[in-house]
């Protein structure tokens, strides 16, 4: 018995985090969902001037979406914005590029047919920050970074060791041990903070904005070296977008 066009159609909300070009007309749409996690469907007809929804699936955009089951792509059949955050996100070249890497690692963090609630819950959040301007872009995308590493399993130490559990503050870091390291756990080579840089990574983990926000750009730059060094050895290899990232 031939299944039901409902059978083959469902819906969900998701984050776009990138697109490309199909053919004359269409885009393929990169999408973060609640649900469904990493989801690759077609939007047919979207680039041209008369599509109803195009703008409703450009990068960093929420929305709740109808889709159909393809043979080898879902197809957007209906998009209704959630958030729209793309012109805010656009309008800016630090949240901009602060975007883009959160959408590149966001990627790589998730797996077609997932469930991705946890992760789609700090993409959303992180690209609503970002349009809204609630805090400096760079420490938004930080924050996001320690957040998804986190959530993936991955959570980093910044007060006791990460090896041993030795109470701490500690005065060293080792991104392949987990974070914070006691003199007895340091290996060699081990990166050695200022203590206003620890202080900013865990208020970036927990969400402490107060703090966060009143950190001077010297902790800041220091404490995103950490980051980029925790988030490349767990991904085995650096997110491109980093490199643009406008640092204050």
């Amino acid at each position: 018995m031939p299944s039901s066009s409902a059978s083959r159609t469902y819906r969900t909300e998701g984050v776009v985090l990138r697109t490309y070009k199909l053919g004359e007309a269409d885009r393929i749409i990169v999408l973060l969902t609640r649900d469904q996690g990493q989801v690759r469907a077609v939007a047919k007809g979207v680039r041209r001037t008369s599509s109803k929804f195009g703008s409703r699936l450009e990068p960093f955009m929420s929305v709740d979406l109808l889709l159909a089951h393809g043979r080898n792509l879902d197809v957007i059949t209906q998009a209704q914005t959630k958030g729209a955050y793309g012109h805010g996100i656009a309008s800016d070249y630090g949240r901009y590029t602060a975007a883009t890497a959160i959408a590149e690692t966001a990627e790589r963090l998730t797996d077609i047919g997932e469930a991705g609630g946890a992760q789609y819950a700090l993409v959303a959040g992180a690209f609503s920050a970002l349009s809204r301007d609630l805090h400096p872009s760079e420490l938004i995308l930080d924050s996001y970074l320690l957040r998804a590493l986190a959530t993936a399993g991955w959570a980093p130490s910044f007060t006791d060791c990460a090896r041993c559990g030795a109470p701490g503050p500690h005065s060293a870091f080792s991104a392949p041990l987990g974070g914070a390291v006691c003199p007895v756990c340091r290996p060699p080579g081990s990166a050695s903070p200022s203590p206003a840089t620890m202080d900013l990574l865990g208020a970036l983990l927990t969400g402490d904005w107060t703090l966060a926000d009143a950190s001077e750009s010297g902790a800041r730059r220091e404490a995103a070296g950490l980051v980029a060094a925790y988030l490349q050895w767990h991904l085995e290899r650096g997110v491109a977008s980093l490199k643009h990232v406008e640092r204050a």
